[in-house]
């Protein structure tokens, strides 16, 4: 996906939580219903984590060629 504004920024974002939700959030459920304490808690992070990524993924492709002067 192009981002070019604002808006191409939202709708990425956008997408990429509804992305990240339908991956990790049947772990969470699973981990939540049946799993210990550590189960839940590495499974509560796997979004956080994956929402920081994808932000630095898209600030590095936005940042691409730009001179730090």
């Amino acid at each position: 996906m192009q981002i070019d504004s604002r808006g191409d920024f939202g709708l990425w974002t956008i997408e990429v939580a509804k992305q990240i939700v339908a991956d990790q959030g049947y772990e969470l459920a699973r981990a939540a219903s049946g799993g210990c304490e550590e189960d839940v808690r590495l499974a509560g992070n796997a979004p956080g984590q994956a929402f920081t990524n994808a932000m630095i993924e898209v600030f590095n492709g936005l940042t691409e060629g730009v001179s730090d002067e």
